[in-house]
């Protein structure tokens, strides 16, 4: 005889949920370059950029340590301008994060590409 499980549908919704925020964070320092690769941005702004990007509410309490991580990794570069009356540290991408960057890059141009496309809903390119 078949017995059914019951489906605990909060459960696959939280598991669900889950999922997308750790693959998020393990994306943020990857995402962040990325967006340094293409111009300087102050703290805020990258926040801003990585809320429309992902969809998701971040806020400097998550940003920040991460700047902040890249900075001392020497992946970034942290710099004071003045911008009107205020000082504001602008982050700039630096040759060591552009050649991780490229890294990245290459390696989701590998057999990882195949999954990703398939999880975008696109058909493999061959």
């Amino acid at each position: 005889m078949f017995h059914s499980i019951p489906f605990n549908w909060f459960e696959f919704m939280e598991a669900g949920r889950t999922l997308i925020h750790f693959t998020l964070r393990s994306l943020n320092r990857i995402i962040i370059l990325s967006l340094l690769s293409r111009a300087s941005l102050s703290g805020y702004r990258v926040t801003k950029e990585m809320r429309r990007i992902t969809g998701r509410k971040y806020n400097v309490g998550v940003i920040y340590p991460i700047l902040y991580q890249l900075e001392g990794d020497g992946l970034i570069l942290g710099e004071w301008v003045e911008q009107g009356r205020r000082r504001i540290k602008k982050y700039s991408i630096t040759e060591k994060g552009r050649r991780l960057l490229q890294e990245v890059r290459e390696f989701f141009k590998g057999p990882i590409r195949e999954i990703l496309l398939d999880l975008l809903g696109n058909e493999s390119s061959e």
